[in-house]
């Protein structure tokens, strides 16, 4: 949400990818498409590319979410080259598009558990965007945009508010209840609420603990 709306703050035209992984929090596309409509962007594709094929996280395969807090560990929530997946394809509909640009709202400074959240990763990116590209082999480049990467989550809900999203429509928790809840207590969770509580902002979730 906060990368599409500076994004569009920057000038840019939006085209907004959500992939479908059938992942655990499916209720995630439902926000994604209120997202992209009260963005504005130019056009919204959900892409369904189902990784439960393969499992290998909490969010892909019957595996418990860990309820017990943020450690430092990479947490079994970490689903296999996601990112890296996910930035593929992203890479594929741009050049198909015409564009140089990508943005994903990766964030490593409160949870570096993930690999592929790291500055380093989008670096690799752009250097294999470079050598993987029709666009690159013609001597463009590639941008990859992490505007998120070195903002704590209270500093991301203020971008938020300032922007005039409402936050309360995107969805943060991995292990929603079936009546739409938050469960309060998964890692993401307990991140997304300490980032509310110190911006002093209105979270808009409904959390069951």
């Amino acid at each position: 949400m906060v990368c599409a709306g500076l994004a569009k703050e920057q000038g840019f035209r939006v085209l907004a990818l959500t992939i479908d992984y059938n992942q655990r929090h499916r209720i995630e596309l439902d926000a994604a498409r209120v997202i992209a409509e009260r963005v504005g962007v130019e056009r919204h594709v959900i892409l369904p590319l189902d990784l439960r094929q393969f499992g290998g996280s909490a969010l892909t395969a019957d595996i418990d979410v860990p309820k017990d807090g943020v450690g430092d560990d990479i947490p079994v929530t970490y689903v296999p080259a996601r990112n890296l997946v996910f930035l593929s394809l992203a890479l594929a509909w741009a050049e198909a598009a015409g564009s140089k640009d990508l943005f994903i709202g990766v964030n490593a400074l409160d949870y570096s558990g993930y690999p592929d959240c790291r500055p380093e990763f989008v670096q690799g990116f752009e250097g294999l965007a470079r050598i993987a590209t029709k666009i690159g082999s013609e001597g463009g480049t590639v941008t990859v945009h992490a505007p998120l990467q070195h903002l704590k989550k209270s500093r991301i809900a203020q971008e938020a508010a300032r922007l005039g999203l409402d936050a309360g429509q995107s969805w943060s928790c991995y292990d929603p209840l079936t009546d739409g809840r938050a469960c309060g207590v998964c890692d993401s969770c307990r991140l997304r609420r300490a980032g509310f509580e110190e911006a002093g902002l209105n979270d808009g979730t409904r959390y069951s603990d």
